[in-house]
């Protein structure tokens, strides 16, 4: 059950990668924020404005009173800005999440797969790309 899991979960994941969802869907919307706070790529803000951001969404800031914003680490290395939700148009998941299908568990599988085959078996993570 747990492999099930962990499987309709990296489906999940790797669906994320070519979404793009419009503010004008406003409950698909805030499922793609809380997301792309989840997601371990990068993501893209398309702003009203006709401006972009790319990069890693760390937070979303939730009060009772608005406005409601993201805060993202852009990817071209500036410094984390807070982005207010009602001036983005679209969300973009971009970026690939490096940790999809790289659990514990399928490490150690894969670990173990070599070893009874008699292959060389290390600890070294395999390359994010």
């Amino acid at each position: 059950m747990i492999e099930t899991q962990n499987q309709a979960n990296i489906e999940a994941k790797m669906d994320l990668e070519t979404t793009r969802v419009d503010f004008t869907n406003a409950a698909a919307f805030e499922e793609a924020l809380t997301a792309a706070c989840s997601f371990r790529g990068d993501v893209t803000l398309e702003l009203k404005d006709g401006s972009a951001i790319e990069g890693y969404v760390f937070d979303l800031k939730r009060t009772n009173a608005a406005p409601h914003a993201v805060r993202i680490l852009p990817k071209d290395g500036r410094s984390r800005i807070t982005v207010e939700q009602s001036t983005i148009q679209t969300l973009c998941f971009t970026g690939k999440d490096a940790a999809a299908g790289k659990t514990w568990e399928n490490w150690m599988r894969r670990y173990a797969e070599k070893k009874l085959k008699g292959e060389a078996a290390d600890i070294e993570s395999e390359t994010l790309d």
